[in-house]
């Protein structure tokens, strides 16, 4: 156990967090250290320890764990609690199946309403992917990218529920940034959208979208079909 708290407190740090803050600033440092592989998968994540490591009481440990759950970076195993997800599973096919329903739909509604500004933002955060090596960091520029296309949509649920599947994808970056021997994203796609999106052509944006998220699912499939079935 001693070994354990050691190492939580090499990789999360043991500096004391405020109140008020507990609950964004523990589920943010666990979700960071979860995406860039330093928690690796299967390793069980105590409340009691977390919360003294971070000098807080068990309730914002709880809360952060809970919202790390709903994100798929955490799963809950009988008799461990808590223990950091799988780098990739059966259910990330139908997270890229349905990101591609939903994200289709929202860069049709929202490419008519972008502006400069929107197009301006979009080929900044390509900027900085390309320039970033930190995984936790690809995944959240990632998000914050393709977000900025749709942010124009009609509706604000379907944007919400992107916005979630977006979360999740952040940690299959790292799976996919690995298995491809690469250390960061290509952005010939992400530049396409954009080019696409200025010039207010949406099939081809949409066509561009498609092939994006296609190829993702094809290493997907691909890295699960070699895998031994239980």
């Amino acid at each position: 156990m001693a070994g354990k708290s050691k190492l939580l407190n090499t990789i999360l740090g043991d500096e004391q967090v405020p109140p008020h803050l507990a609950r964004s600033v523990i589920e943010e440092r666990l979700r960071g250290a979860i995406l860039d592989g330093r928690l690796a998968p299967g390793m069980a994540l105590r409340q009691q320890e977390l919360a003294t490591l971070f000098g807080v009481s068990r309730m914002p440990v709880r809360e952060a764990l809970r919202q790390l759950e709903a994100q798929g970076l955490l799963e809950v195993v009988a008799h461990k609690g808590a223990v950091v997800a799988p780098l990739i599973g059966e259910d990330a096919v139908e997270t890229y199946e349905l990101r591609e329903m939903l994200e289709t739909e929202a860069l049709r509604q929202s490419i008519p309403m972008l502006d400069a500004n929107d197009i301006a933002l979009a080929r900044d955060y390509i900027r900085q992917l390309e320039n970033e090596t930190r995984h936790s960091e690809i995944g959240r520029l990632n998000r914050l990218f393709h977000m900025t296309l749709y942010s124009k949509a009609r509706s604000k649920k379907l944007l919400r529920l992107i916005d979630n599947e977006l979360c999740q994808e952040e940690r299959f970056l790292r799976f996919h940034l690995s298995s491809m021997g690469l250390g960061k994203l290509t952005q010939d796609d992400h530049n396409g959208l954009v080019d696409a999106a200025n010039d207010k052509a949406i099939e081809d944006a949409v066509a561009i979208l498609h092939r994006h998220l296609s190829n993702a699912l094809k290493t997907i499939r691909g890295y699960l079909d070699k895998q031994p079935k239980p």
